[in-house]
């Protein structure tokens, strides 16, 4: 999708339509959704009780329900080299160093019955073998199911569609009674068993955005976002990043959203050296995907990769926000358009549940929802302010060290350092 025709679009009001004129665009992509997930895990949360995750989630579903969550997204569940998940071997095989099948199961029915739907982390791009590193069982996959050229020198398949992943077997997709039908058949008869209604992909430009549009339309997912990661990321050319987030999605037919990694990037520019300036693109709207198409914009401070785990300096670490001002990341996202993502850890392990409850909560009052309107008051050095109309009440919030009130009329919602929400 271009920027002219996002521009006209939007200019008509026609965003929402396109997305529902794809194969099938997920309900919560579709627009006005009012979604607001948890990443129910971290980098090192494979590592915790020698394996228990499930049961340390399970110990919080009532809370994480009561906050407001309408999503948990899951680490990936099956069988893996790497305890993380993301090295996947035996893909029906659900015990991980997370903990059992049935302790997932357990804790994935908990959330149901609280009306929280689970999400689960996908690893479809690679595989590794069950001794080496081809032998691929439980689904049994030949060597005609790696692509052609992959680092072992085995791969009997096509060549492949997108990126390569050194790690692990690059997987050809252009197979269908091995790949293409093995992945479908995980998805819905070991993997939606489970409860899962929603798919995060992993690694999503390291094959073709059209399988991954195939893979979730077989599942008819509730929720799709993929993790399109850029490969370069200029300030002074965002447009190239958000046009490549843009042709991702239309490459799955608008099947699946994406996660905003162009507001990510601006926020850890912003926070860090107080060039809030860049978060008001020049047509006057958010700068980042939810400038261009906030129904299929996920967006998120920190996650497993790019931030810290339990505190600050643990984990990835890859591409963090300062830590010192995550509230004033969530201050953004949780008040503006696009489907906001909370890092487990940060409500947990840093204490920071009541700010980022009180948050959610000025979000759900006022209405605020993935497609609703920004007027955008201040975009300077050191101040980002801007109002946002949800469907019962207008939000105002301002990030940044300087000053800034939206007026009279206002009632002030939450505040701390740098950051303030208020309600009209």
């Amino acid at each position: 999708m271009k920027k002219s025709t996002i521009a006209a679009l939007l200019a008509a009001g026609m965003i929402t339509s396109m997305a529902s004129a794809g194969a099938a665009t997920p309900v919560q992509q579709a627009g006005s959704s009012t979604a607001v997930v948890l990443q129910g895990f971290h980098w090192n949360s494979a590592n915790y009780a020698g394996p228990d995750w499930y049961n340390a989630l399970l110990n919080n579903v009532g809370d994480i329900s009561a906050m407001g969550f309408t999503h948990v997204w899951f680490p990936p569940p099956s069988d893996s080299a790497a305890k993380e998940g993301y090295l996947p071997r035996q893909l029906n095989k659900l015990d991980s160093k997370y903990g059992s099948a049935a302790e997932l199961t357990n804790v994935v029915s908990a959330f149901k019955s609280k009306g929280v739907k689970s999400i689960v982390d996908v690893v479809v791009n690679h595989r590794v073998g069950s001794t080496g590193w081809s032998d691929f069982t439980n689904p049994n996959w030949t060597t005609y199911s790696i692509v052609n050229g992959d680092e072992c020198n085995c791969g009997l398949g096509n060549a492949d569609t997108g990126t390569g992943y050194s790690a692990a077997r690059d997987l050809d997709h252009k197979n269908v009674g091995e790949v293409q039908n093995g992945i479908i058949n995980w998805l819905n008869y070991t993997l939606k068993p489970v409860g899962f209604s929603g798919l995060r992909f992993d690694y999503v430009k390291g094959f073709g955005a059209n399988y991954v549009g195939q893979y979730s339309n077989a599942f008819a997912s509730d929720f799709c976002v993929g993790e399109m990661w850029p490969d370069s990321f200029d300030l002074n050319n965002l447009n190239a990043n958000r046009q490549a987030i843009m042709d991702w999605i239309n490459g799955t037919s608008n099947s699946c959203g994406a996660f905003d990694f162009t507001t990510k990037g601006i926020l850890n520019d912003a926070l860090a050296n107080g060039n809030y300036w860049r978060l008001k693109a020049t047509d006057g709207k958010p700068q980042g995907a939810i400038g261009w198409w906030p129904a299929m914009s996920v967006t998120f401070v920190d996650n497993h990769d790019t931030g810290p785990a339990e505190s600050c300096g643990t984990g990835q670490n890859l591409w963090a926000v300062p830590c010192g001002s995550v509230l004033e990341g969530y201050a953004y996202i949780l008040s503006h358009p696009g489907i906001p993502t909370v890092f487990y850890p940060h409500i947990y392990n840093w204490n920071l549940k009541t700010q980022i409850a009180a948050l959610m909560a000025a979000r759900k009052n006022a209405g605020v929802n993935s497609t609703s309107a920004v007027a955008i008051q201040q975009a300077t050095q050191g101040l980002y302010a801007a109002i946002i109309t949800g469907t019962t009440h207008q939000l105002a919030m301002k990030i940044g060290p300087n000053s800034w009130s939206p007026g009279a009329g206002w009632t002030l919602q939450t505040s701390g350092n740098n950051y303030a929400v208020w309600m009209k």
